[in-house]
């Protein structure tokens, strides 16, 4: 699992009645983008982490310049 900062962590429930959990990568500590990962969370709660087979990372969306 690669990422860069900006873009979006999706980590799925494990167990029944478990939400998703959603955060921003704001920095990958490991080598090459690989994890751990430091990640925002809407509340705005920081954590590392690294994530496993349950988590899909989202890309940043890049914005269009006008040519």
């Amino acid at each position: 699992m690669r990422a860069n900062t900006g873009d979006r962590l999706l980590m799925h429930g494990r167990v029944v009645g478990e939400h998703d959990r959603e955060a921003e990568i704001v920095e990958v500590l490991g080598h090459n983008g690989e994890p751990p990962f430091r990640v925002r969370f809407d509340d705005g709660h920081e954590a590392v982490v690294s994530p496993g087979p349950d988590s899909v990372v989202q890309e940043r969306k890049k914005s269009k310049r006008p040519a």
